[in-house]
């Protein structure tokens, strides 16, 4: 039989799915890691096309409550997204007790983070990274470039872009572990204090690379996160270009009131 769940509600029969299973996961009928019914099961239950169904599983998916792997099926996943906190992640006391930002921020979640460095080197910047750090485009920058996991789930890549002349006089910013509290504590500790972070995000769909180093379903939706580092004398000492699994991730901004 049917189901008539949020018959009246005026929502999209998808969205109603959605909710009515989101309901099952947050109470706990559905447990985490455990298999949402098949798609001829939910076809049957609510009296509903294969098309609407999909759509249902996709928005649950783009909410970051279930997972979906080709030829197994859906499930529920098995431990929240990370809270990211403008307000909390960049604080010095996590550099002074040893900790860069993802780090801190995967701990309080409660999951265990891991990171793998790709590539460490000179190249020539890109144009758009080059305006932020004020140099002229192809000049020679050093790059950072790493993969973030969270309990062994690929989940962010991100590249580090440093002035040349920055970077050349800190040897840790060359090594794999440039020690205690990041590449951030290293700076400050060489005279580069920093002010203040500024963000631009931008939520688009992973392209096809993005998509592979991140383990995704072909369309999925991620971050894009660039970030620039500024000192007290006012300069960018560091562009951090950023992609982020967008379900791996909830965005938390403290916006100050002012006039």
């Amino acid at each position: 039989m049917a189901s008539t769940v949020g018959a009246r509600s005026g929502k999209p029969r998808y969205l109603q799915i959605a909710d009515d299973i989101e309901e099952q996961i947050t109470t706990g009928r559905l447990a985490p890691a455990s298999e949402i019914p098949s798609e001829t099961v939910l076809v049957e239950r609510y009296g509903v096309s294969a098309g609407t169904v999909r759509k249902a599983i996709a928005q649950l998916r783009t909410v970051g409550l279930v997972e979906t792997f080709q030829g197994k099926g859906s499930f529920v996943k098995s431990r929240p997204p990370v809270t990211r906190k403008s307000s909390d992640r960049f604080r010095r006391s996590h550099r002074r007790a040893g900790k860069a930002a993802y780090i801190a921020e995967t701990e309080q979640a409660g999951v265990k983070p891991a990171v793998q460095v790709l590539s460490i080197g000179p190249v020539p910047v890109p144009a758009e990274i080059a305006e932020r750090l004020g140099v002229d485009e192809g000049d020679k920058v050093l790059a950072r470039r790493r993969l973030y996991f969270s309990d062994g789930t690929p989940t962010e890549e991100a590249t580090s872009y440093l002035p040349w002349d920055v970077a050349r006089d800190i040897p840790e910013l060359f090594e794999e572990n440039p020690g205690g509290g990041g590449i951030y504590a290293r700076l400050e500790e060489h005279g580069h204090e920093f002010t203040e972070y500024t963000e631009t995000v931008r939520a688009r769909l992973a392209t096809k690379q993005e998509a592979s180093a991140l383990g995704l379903s072909p369309g999925s939706p991620v971050f894009h996160l660039t970030r620039n580092a500024v000192t007290t004398a006012g300069r960018v000492v560091e562009v951090c270009d950023t992609i982020m699994a967008a379900d791996q991730f909830v965005l938390d901004y403290r916006i100050p009131a002012v006039d």
